[in-house]
């Protein structure tokens, strides 16, 4: 250092100088919306891939140009769609639009609710806090395993015989 320190308070004097100096205000979060006024963000879970819009509307939700509950037929998989909407007291404010692919109905749904997360969130920045408390920003990193050589799947084992 240039200067002598004589004392521990000189030091933290110093110290505390140099933290409001390097104090970095939070990230501030801005709307992004496309030309026609809707939020775009894409879910992923599993193998599926789910590209979704969000615009102001009655609360209609089309899965793949069908109405969810006739995409996601099972009341746990439209529950699991529903979840960021009604985390965020949104459930009738915004028309939703997903194209949804790949994978399994469990996959595209959770990938869906991702989507619909990250697309309020751009939409409305004041629900990121919410919307992360309850975990719906967060990707489920979690894919199947591959099948290995001389497996019958990807840890199971043939049956062992000694003779």
């Amino acid at each position: 250092m240039a200067e002598d320190l004589q004392s521990l308070e000189d030091l933290g004097n110093t110290l505390e100088a140099s933290d409001a100096a390097e104090t970095v205000a939070a990230p501030v979060y801005v709307q992004k919306l496309d030309e026609h006024g809707r939020a775009y963000a894409t879910g992923k879970r599993k193998d599926a891939v789910a590209r979704v819009w969000i615009a102001p509307g009655s609360g209609k939700i089309t899965v793949n140009g069908k109405d969810f509950v006739g995409y996601f037929a099972r009341a746990v998989l439209q529950l699991v769609v529903r979840q960021p909407l009604v985390a965020a007291s949104r459930d009738t404010q915004y028309d939703i639009k997903a194209t949804v692919k790949g994978g399994g109905l469990s996959g595209q749904a959770g990938a869906v609710r991702h989507g619909i997360s990250k697309a309020l969130t751009y939409f409305e920045p004041d629900l990121r806090a919410v919307l992360k408390k309850g975990g719906f920003l967060t990707r489920d990193s979690r894919v199947v395993e591959r099948k290995k050589y001389g497996k019958a799947k990807a840890r199971k084992s043939f049956q062992f015989s000694k003779r």
